[in-house]
């Protein structure tokens, strides 16, 4: 790239100089708004699926973005003089007002810089930078002097404060942050290890793999608790993912999974908190599902797993998911472009209108609304789908989506008539979204034990979440506190019990 003095002198040079900057831009926007294309489209296709090549092709696309896009604010010329392709720019939305302020006054000179006259106040302007201040260790002294008696030689001494992990140095902040790194920034703890020695600070991975065993044992019967609040609502939401598992001794991995239960009935209007809890399995065999949901008594809402079709009878019924139906069509329209798959999706648009409209009315109302208006849609669109179904062939994309749905429909209409369900199985999905990305941290954990821990600190986090709580301040708080805790009083620990400050206060204390 030429610099400001390797500029040419002549005109006719400078003018090729600034083309050729010009086509370099063009080319560049080019190339990122494919790029940009690629990635929505791959993205589209990631949830769900166990392809590790998939993985790796995001990321990929999602570098070699960063790099366009940081070399294309590196161009020396203005953006002013050159033909750009007009892109969608994040809007710049103000700073948080929770965030503390340190305020720099650039005070000009008494006197006037022309004359020497005094200077008057005129006013000031603000603006503001976020700048952000590295996170640092500390160590705490704990102090206990001993006294004795003068009269009868009794030493008094406070007793030692208890530590999260017994005879460690790890504090509760730095447990929960490990945890959290780890869990939720998707940082394995090698890598951790490696960014806190650029602190100056030397944990090996296996202090600290020792570290999360410790904390997750601590942890157990929280985790415990919040299993018995999911497994007693009348209604769950459930899921299942893929995740690579190494196989000790072989070097090879195969395929466990990782399982999300879901109570969350705010959208019904109910104020019992929301909770999630994750399970872990080796493999995908239906009696997993049962085992996890043993105790568990009302309407599951799931996908078309044939391991679930296994749980309905007379304690439990199904009630299927419309995103899995709309999202069949959806890939027909996008990739032929389909008119009945256009047709379908706007019938099923309108379900999802009317749901917009409802959420958070109490269920008696939901179904009323439901039976008023989204009972005749739901006529129309099944007297649709098997007048397309005699339309087109048999061995079609398009008859498989329909059949798919309309093989489902008891359990797709069960929501019209019950106030309580969802139309759809999302609240799931975004459950296991959390989880995602973390796949490959599992990769080395070192068999299924890694995999049932995994699934532990995940309920704690995503139940945090759900309650609205900073995970790494609700894990720090219970960890002050449950080495010492009743633990017949643990419920007093569940997020929706605890009451933390601000964020910001928090990292203050700490």
């Amino acid at each position: 790239m030429s610099r400001q003095h390797d500029l040419p002198e002549d005109i006719d040079s400078l003018k090729r100089l600034v083309r050729e900057q010009q086509a370099l831009l063009l080319s560049r926007d080019l190339e990122i708004e494919q790029l940009k294309l690629q990635l929505a489209r791959l993205r589209r296709m990631q949830f769900g699926r166990s392809s590790e090549q998939l993985d790796a092709q995001i990321a990929q696309l999602e570098l070699t973005l960063e790099d366009l896009e940081a070399s294309e604010a590196a161009l020396p010329l203005s953006s002013s003089a050159t033909p750009r392709i007009e892109r969608v720019k994040p809007v710049r939305r103000p700073l948080p007002e929770h965030l503390p302020r340190e305020e720099q006054v650039h005070q000009p000179a008494c006197d006037c810089p022309q004359c020497g006259g005094e200077l008057k106040v005129l006013g000031e302007d603000v603006s503001e930078v976020l700048e952000y201040v590295p996170s640092r260790f500390k160590v705490i002294r704990h102090v206990r002097p001993k006294l004795a008696c003068a009269s009868c030689q009794t030493i008094v001494q406070v007793p030692a404060p208890t530590r999260p992990i017994a005879r460690g140095l790890a504090g509760p902040g730095l447990l929960a942050h490990v945890l959290v790194a780890k869990y939720a920034d998707h940082l394995p703890l090698y890598r951790q290890s490696e960014i806190y020695a650029r602190e100056g600070v030397d944990l090996d991975r296996s202090t600290l793999a020792d570290w999360v065993g410790g904390a997750s044992a601590l942890l157990d019967p929280l985790v415990e608790a919040v299993g018995h609040h999911v497994l007693a609502a009348s209604k769950l939401h459930a899921d299942d993912t893929p995740v690579p598992v190494l196989c000790p001794g072989r070097g090879t991995t195969k395929t466990g999974r990782l399982w999300t239960y879901v109570r969350d009935d705010r959208p019904a209007g109910s104020s019992d908190p929301p909770a999630v809890l994750f399970r872990y399995s080796p493999d995908r065999k239906g009696e997993r599902p049962r085992q996890h949901l043993i105790a568990f008594r009302g309407v599951l809402q799931a996908d078309g797993y044939a391991g679930f079709d296994r749980l309905y009878g007379e304690s439990i019924q199904e009630a299927a998911c419309w995103a899995h139906v709309r999202r069949k069509f959806y890939d027909l329209h996008v990739a032929q472009a389909s008119p009945l798959a256009e047709a379908a999706l706007a019938r099923i648009g309108e379900l999802y209108a009317i749901e917009a409209e409802i959420r958070g009315r109490p269920p008696d109302e939901r179904a009323a609304v439901r039976q008023a208006r989204a009972g005749p849609l739901l006529t129309a669109l099944h007297g649709w789908m098997h007048e397309a179904l005699g339309s087109i062939s048999k061995k079609s994309e398009l008859a498989v989506a329909i059949r798919y749905a309309l093989s489902r429909w008891v359990a797709l209409t069960r929501y019209r008539d019950d106030g309580r369900l969802e139309i759809d199985n999302n609240a799931a999905e975004r459950a296991l979204r959390a989880c995602a990305l973390g796949r490959k941290n599992w990769l080395f954990a070192g068999a299924d034990v890694g995999g049932e821990r995994a699934a532990a600190i995940y309920t704690l986090l995503g139940t945090a979440k759900l309650n609205g709580l900073d995970p790494e301040g609700y894990l720090r708080h219970v960890l002050e506190r449950i080495a010492e805790h009743p633990i017949n009083r643990i419920v007093d620990l569940l997020p929706w019990n605890v009451a933390l400050p601000p964020v910001t206060e928090q990292r203050l204390a700490a």
